[in-house]
């Protein structure tokens, strides 16, 4: 999910609230769902990493902000802020018998997030709006792709080629005879 990172471009401007030249998405779901948001006649705006969300950080200490993934105004009045994720970082993680680095990272990116969602849930509903997570389950059932399209993997494969190194070889020259 994450290989995928770049500009998305509208076809309906009028339909994005925010600025139109630095919509950014950071994986293959959520450029999927900017993709829904703008061709789909039910939602009336959106945005993408508009709103700013403080919340305290339980792993640095003190407030830090958070930028949900998108904002749907739907043409039923419906308000929305949305975050995407894998859903296995929607659960926390299995506690394990060797607190290995990786665990200590998901631990981490647990407790973050958990806040992240906290705050977000109360911004919602001081605003009379609703917090959703999206994961690759809600996708799909929303009939939004979670795979790569065969261009989208060439995409992939063009940036995951690896640079040419020049070899350097070590050359060995006969001993002299003295």
């Amino acid at each position: 999910m994450s290989y995928y990172s770049g500009h998305f471009i509208p076809t309906n401007p009028k339909k994005y609230v925010g600025d139109i030249n630095s919509i950014k998405y950071r994986s293959i779901w959520e450029r999927n769902a900017m993709r829904w948001c703008d061709e789909n006649p039910n939602v009336e705006e959106w945005s993408s990493e508009e709103i700013v969300v403080r919340y305290q950080n339980p792993v640095k200490g003190g407030t830090s902000q958070y930028f949900p993934d998108l904002f749907l105004r739907m043409v039923d009045g419906v308000m929305r802020i949305i975050e995407i994720k894998p859903k296995v970082q929607t659960q926390p993680p299995k506690p394990q018998q060797r607190k290995t680095k990786q665990y200590i990272n998901e631990v981490a990116t647990w407790a973050i997030n958990t806040e992240k969602w906290k705050a977000a849930r109360e911004l919602a509903a001081r605003n009379n709006l609703t917090f959703e997570i999206w994961t690759e389950d809600t996708l799909t059932q929303m009939g939004i792709s979670t795979t790569a399209t065969g261009a989208q993997r060439m995409q992939k494969a063009e940036r995951a080629k690896p640079k040419l190194i020049p070899i350097r070889r070590k050359v060995q020259r006969p001993k002299r005879r003295s």
